[in-house]
């Protein structure tokens, strides 16, 4: 299993990060290759995905440990993933929103298709980051 973690500095409260990481609908405008997404009945999200030029669909369970603002997902049957957003309060208007993936290489390649190893690990660390940043966008311009 490989762990990848990255982090982003948002220049929002820590509320309004929360409650944008919330918002599965509209993962599509910060989550390269997701083209639709929705929040289920218990705690389930589906999600469209087209990636390396396939579509797939994904169904998450989602649990949330509001307290410690964290959020926990995992992926239910083919392709198993587990992530987790934590945000951190850097002060009243910046938030830290860390991102933690595990996955295993060979599926995230047999699912997703792309290189192996080293490159692979890079490819991922690279959609990760740039996904971060999508969310920095998204949420800064407060749409």
């Amino acid at each position: 299993m490989s762990i990848l973690e990255e982090h982003v500095d948002v220049g929002v409260p820590i509320d309004k990060a929360w409650d944008s990481l919330h918002r599965v609908e509209n993962y599509p405008r910060f989550v390269d290759g997701v083209r639709d997404a929705r929040t289920e009945a218990g705690g389930r999200a589906h999600l469209d995905v087209e990636a390396g030029g396939r579509a797939r669909e994904f169904e998450a369970q989602v649990s949330d440990r509001s307290g410690e603002r964290a959020m926990e997902w995992r992926t239910t049957g083919a392709a198993e993933l587990t992530g987790s957003f934590s945000l951190q309060p850097i002060d009243k208007n910046h938030t830290r929103v860390q991102a933690r993936l595990e996955y295993d290489p060979d599926t995230i390649r047999e699912t997703f298709g792309g290189p192996k190893g080293f490159a692979q690990a890079n490819a991922v660390e690279r959609l990760v980051r740039s996904d971060l940043e999508h969310f920095k966008e998204y949420v800064e311009r407060g749409r």
